[in-house]
């Protein structure tokens, strides 16, 4: 058993957080998650209200009595929703561990959070910014590499260099995230610092995932090199699954003077939601990390679970216990 100053902190019996991921944190998921032994997550904006969220968390406990917790991140959009409602949705539905990302307005998420006495895992791609949510009284950090889905900052610091860097600086707990799938992951990232892992792409790619086949079975076949970065010029760079609709994104957006209302029909958030409801890859685009690359299959999350600590455990206790140097005596 791997036991960590993440698993003592929240409670949980494997060092495995599961991204709170849009569309994707919904209460099968993450009671899976939590019940094989990791900390499952609920996306709170998923819910298009914070009684429906309120509804998810009871459904959500309905499913496991272990710990899971709530996602909430803090972007500037056309019509933002009330952070701060969704916040006290969260509190006043008892949940003691929320995951936080997004822009200093996070803030107002925060000062909700703490007066309650919940653990805020909060999400960055930088070590300063790591540093400054260090300062700002988060409990725990989640460290995101260049490898990630989603938005991995500008910096394109991948996670063997930026989970050693935060590590040598911060001195609360921190998990590794973007691009982590395996046994083999999470020793490394043990080794470079990290208290756990976080995974998101490879939670996609399992039976529970609300998403559908084809979608599961396009992680399958893409590869390492099945992603495409977007949005670079606007500086909100995101990372997605490659496919015919982000193959003429990519190619729209390499016309440095493109503007967003050019690709903004095909990156829709409503068509992406749809795409992997119904598994028409022509409606959207979808999150993916480097880690298809890693992803062979479609396991239940706690087979994946299973394997992914099984591996680790081989790792530490046989090829690592014993060894000498290359020129060892």
């Amino acid at each position: 058993m791997i036991r960590t100053r993440i698993t003592e902190l929240l409670e949980i019996e494997r060092p495995i957080v599961q991204g709170g991921m849009q569309s994707v944190g919904v209460a099968e998921l993450a009671a899976a998650v939590s019940n094989a032994g990791g900390l499952g997550i609920l996306t709170g904006l998923t819910q298009p209200s914070p009684e429906a969220l309120q509804a998810e968390i009871e459904r959500c406990r309905g499913m496991t009595d272990k710990p899971f917790g709530v996602n909430m991140t803090v972007f500037p959009t056309m019509k933002s929703p009330d952070y701060g409602a969704y916040a006290r949705a969260i509190v006043d539905s008892g949940i003691g561990i929320v995951e936080t990302a997004g822009t200093p307005a996070v803030a107002e998420v925060w000062e909700i959070l703490k007066e309650a006495g919940c653990i805020i895992l909060h999400k960055c791609t930088s070590v300063r910014h790591a540093l400054s949510a260090e300062r700002k009284g988060v409990d725990v950090i989640s460290i995101d590499g260049f490898e990630c889905a989603g938005h991995p900052g500008e910096d394109d610091i991948p996670g063997l260099v930026l989970i050693p860097a935060a590590a040598d600086r911060l001195e609360i707990p921190m998990i590794a995230s973007g691009g982590f799938g395996d046994g083999r992951g999470l020793v490394a990232a043990l080794a470079l610092g990290a208290d756990g892992i976080n995974m998101g792409t490879r939670f996609c790619a399992t039976k529970e995932a609300p998403i559908h086949d084809n979608v599961k079975a396009k992680y399958v076949e893409n590869d390492e090199r099945g992603t495409h970065l977007i949005f670079r010029q606007f500086r909100n760079t995101a990372r997605v699954g490659k496919s015919d609709v982000s193959d003429k994104v990519a190619e729209i957006l390499k016309n440095p003077d493109a503007e967003f209302k050019e690709v903004a029909e095909l990156v829709s958030g409503v068509k992406g939601k749809e795409l992997l409801e119904t598994g028409d890859l022509s409606k959207g685009v979808f999150w993916a990390s480097m880690v298809q690359g890693l992803i062979h299959d479609i396991p239940t999350v706690q087979e994946l679970m299973d394997r992914v600590m099984d591996e680790a455990e081989t790792i530490i206790n046989g090829r690592l216990v014993g060894t000498t140097s290359a020129g060892g005596a």
